[in-house]
């Protein structure tokens, strides 16, 4: 276990959390528009399944050092992305746009139903609709976390000066804690939740992706199954559940969008070139 790796994942836990705590205070300051927040989750979109297939999925293969272990990482994909995608259905939290003009740029007749954002004029949005969310998101987040200390494991010889280990993954759960961050409080405060309240439950919900990297990154090593069998698992998994999130948020933004499919293909695309080019920055191990 490398000492620099370690203190690249600290820095790169409190930078997660620090975004998760400002996304959690922006309903209290600012709105965020339309076309802005959908251009957000196009970019993030993108970059998510970049890196779930420009990263975690080639170095869980990679760690397994054989040619079982495609088949294995090809399991533990699947588990992830359907893992997902009950979630997904279970607690139905990926509700990102909660901007006035929303409701005014949907020009499919069913969108609206599609996306069931949760307005304030809602009954979803009232009461303790707010705890489910608040669930998959956690849940989300702890895995963003694994995610994370996956794929610090994979290279524990790294140094922080010459490389920085697991940067597209960190940059996927950075540029995306924000928004879910923002759906639990502003739905909180909708629903009539004290600002104590939503304040308690931002610091909870910005602690939970770093407790989760950091736990997975010092606590594989407990088990007393193969240490690398583990953070290959993990690592697919999470690439798994990063394409499921990446379609879930990007799919409907795009095709029920017409106003803005070019911007928000754009924004993809954009997401998808910055992942690859992430590869530069990571250790070479991490590729091969």
């Amino acid at each position: 276990m490398s000492v620099s790796t370690a203190l690249l994942l600290t820095g790169y836990c409190v930078a997660i959390a620090c975004v998760s705590l400002a996304g959690g205070l922006l309903p209290d300051r600012i709105r965020m528009t339309h076309t802005r927040t959908q251009l957000v989750m196009s970019l993030v979109s993108g970059l998510m399944l970049g890196v779930a297939f420009f990263h975690l999925l080639p170095h869980s293969i990679a760690l397994g050092g054989e040619q079982a272990s495609v088949d294995r990482a090809v399991d533990w994909l699947m588990v992830g992305l359907i893992a997902m995608l009950l979630m997904l259905r279970l607690f139905n939290f990926h509700q990102h746009d909660f901007s006035p003009e929303e409701d005014e740029h949907h020009d499919h007749p069913h969108a609206h139903h599609h996306h069931d954002h949760g307005q304030p004029d809602q009954p979803a949005a009232h009461g303790a609709s707010w705890i489910g969310v608040a669930l998959g998101l956690g849940l989300h987040s702890v895995i963003d976390g694994i995610a994370l200390g996956a794929v610090m494991r994979g290279d524990t010889h790294t140094s922080a000066a010459g490389a920085l280990a697991g940067f597209g993954v960190f940059m996927a759960v950075l540029l995306h804690k924000p928004l879910d961050a923002m759906s639990v409080t502003t739905i909180m405060q909708a629903g009539g939740s004290s600002r104590m309240a939503r304040m308690a439950a931002n610091l909870l919900f910005a602690l939970l992706c770093p407790l989760g990297a950091l736990a997975f990154y010092f606590g594989v090593d407990l088990l007393t199954y193969s240490g690398d069998a583990v953070v290959a698992g993990a690592l697919a998994f999470s690439a798994g559940a990063f394409v499921c999130i990446a379609l879930s948020d990007l799919l409907p933004e795009v095709h029920f969008h017409s106003h803005d499919r070019f911007k928000l293909t754009t924004a993809f695309l954009l997401g998808i070139a910055l992942a690859y080019s992430i590869g530069v920055l990571e250790p070479h191990s991490f590729h091969h």
